[in-house]
């Protein structure tokens, strides 16, 4: 009988170790786009803030560039630095950066702006001089630094 009863606590205790975790983040999951990464499109997970890196670990962040102004094609989505599969990719912790469009690339271009998907067309179009990359978040967007998982869409 103790056996068992041990045997039971045991299993119990391994069955919180699982599940609290799930409580202490109640986002759900997005398996619907969210974002780009590495030309491909990805969901995501609820953002959980964190700090800011202390200098020694900022190479532990990917970039996620998200865009701001206005005439942004219907599909464009923030766009992830690196992605999983992408020997870059940190895990998913993130720090925010704001892109917006040189005002004369929007007028060269009557405002149809292509849309970006992989972080080389965002650096592609900056060494061109047709963005501003600033970084930080813009006035409502993600927290400067946060973690969250990329997911494959369903």
């Amino acid at each position: 009988m103790f056996r068992r009863i041990s045997t039971l606590s045991a299993v119990l205790a391994l069955s919180l170790i699982m599940v609290v975790p799930a409580f202490a983040n109640p986002g759900k999951p997005n398996f619907g786009p969210s974002l780009y990464g590495d030309g491909a499109v990805w969901g995501s997970k609820g953002a959980n803030a964190i700090p800011a890196p202390n200098g020694k670990n900022l190479k532990s962040f990917d970039k996620l560039v998200v865009f701001s102004g206005n005439n942004l094609p219907v599909d464009q989505l923030p766009v992830a630095e690196a992605t999983p599969g992408n020997p870059a990719f940190n895990g998913g912790r993130w720090f925010t950066h704001t892109v917006t469009w040189n005002r004369s690339f929007i007028n060269e271009n009557m405002g149809n702006l292509p849309t970006l998907k992989s972080y080389a067309d965002i650096m592609f179009h900056a060494n061109q001089g047709d963005l501003i990359i600033t970084a930080g978040p813009p006035q409502g967007g993600p927290p400067a630094y946060f973690e969250c998982p990329l997911l494959p869409v369903k």
